[in-house]
């Protein structure tokens, strides 16, 4: 995949990884963004969701209508799939968390129609990580590693892609983000063709996150080119016998022990995008700190279809 050079950005192959662009918005397409989001209040982009196509619309005029594109392009390419954007330098000065939220409805607007997030309420979820935790999940669980997974594997809707913003953290240590795309994990073919990857697991969800269902699905499917695509978290799947839970078992075992993930420190106000059939993702844990924080913005759905 050649990468095209658009005015107003810094595109380039990631450090950490082949596979992972890197796109950087230069100070002065930051400064244009600004004043263009500024007349949009954060309470009207959650209520009125034309408003979320114009900050997306917004958003690509001013890098001459190209990066529309460029996010498809590298988000269908099987070889990469996921990137890393966000501003070459994060001012908090010149932007905030509202900024923030309203460049991450700009990005997932350019590439698809993001999923209603059950767990509050609206197309987009931020939530924190801190010292203390009781809930129901580890996404919150500060000093446990959140392992490799993939999303939207207990909802009914299709979960296309992903974004995850950072908005803000604190005093913190550890927590780096784990990227793993399943084309360079050393077991792929031996699960992707055990029959039991290939047959109908139950997934439920923890009371936090809104969902009175469960859904069937196999762990593994096939996309459009006969390539395999991974549907996986360890802790939603309801293993129904011992082939199952013994399945599952070595999957996350075989996932964990990767030599081959990537491993990086996201910058505060830069999102990663990833295409959730192929690339799985997760987090190391963090040092302990009684005032840790991290705050994180999620959005995921699906593609358009044209």
């Amino acid at each position: 995949m050649t990468l095209e050079n658009i005015k107003g950005l810094g595109i380039s192959i990631h450090p950490e990884s082949k596979r992972l662009v890197s796109i950087n918005i230069l100070q002065s397409a930051i400064d244009h963004l600004v004043e263009k989001f500024k007349p949009v209040d954060i309470q009207d982009l959650e209520l009125k969701p034309f408003l979320r196509f114009f900050v997306a619309d917004e958003f690509n005029k001013i890098f001459d209508n190209k990066i529309k594109d460029l996010f498809k392009k590298i988000l269908t390419d099987r070889n990469h799939g996921a990137f890393v954007v966000g501003p070459e330098k994060f001012n908090t000065e010149v932007t905030d968390d509202k900024f923030l939220v309203k460049l991450s409805t700009a990005f997932t607007h350019l590439i698809g129609l993001p999923n209603f997030d059950a767990m509050t309420g609206k197309y987009y979820a931020r939530f924190e990580v801190k010292h203390v935790d009781s809930s129901d999940s580890y996404l919150r669980k500060a000093y446990k590693r959140l392992d490799l997974h993939t999303d939207g594997t207990y909802v009914k809707e299709k979960t296309d892609w992903l974004l995850m913003t950072k908005i803000k953290e604190k005093n913190v240590q550890g927590g780096e983000s784990v990227l793993l795309h399943l084309d360079d994990w050393e077991d792929r073919d031996k699960f992707f063709n055990h029959p039991v990857g290939q047959s109908d697991f139950i997934w439920g969800s923890p009371k936090s996150k809104n969902i009175d269902y469960k859904v069937e699905h196999p762990v593994f499917s096939s996309d459009a080119d006969g390539k395999p695509t991974i549907s996986y978290i360890d802790q939603f799947p309801e293993p129904k016998n011992m082939k199952q839970g013994n399945f599952l078992q070595r999957l996350s075992d075989g996932l964990e022990e990767s030599k081959n993930k990537a491993i990086t420190k996201l910058p505060v106000g830069s999102s990663i995008i990833a295409n959730n059939y192929f690339w799985l993702h997760g987090r190391k844990p963090f040092k302990e700190n009684e005032e840790l924080s991290r705050e994180l913005l999620r959005i995921r759905g699906s593609f358009f279809i044209n």
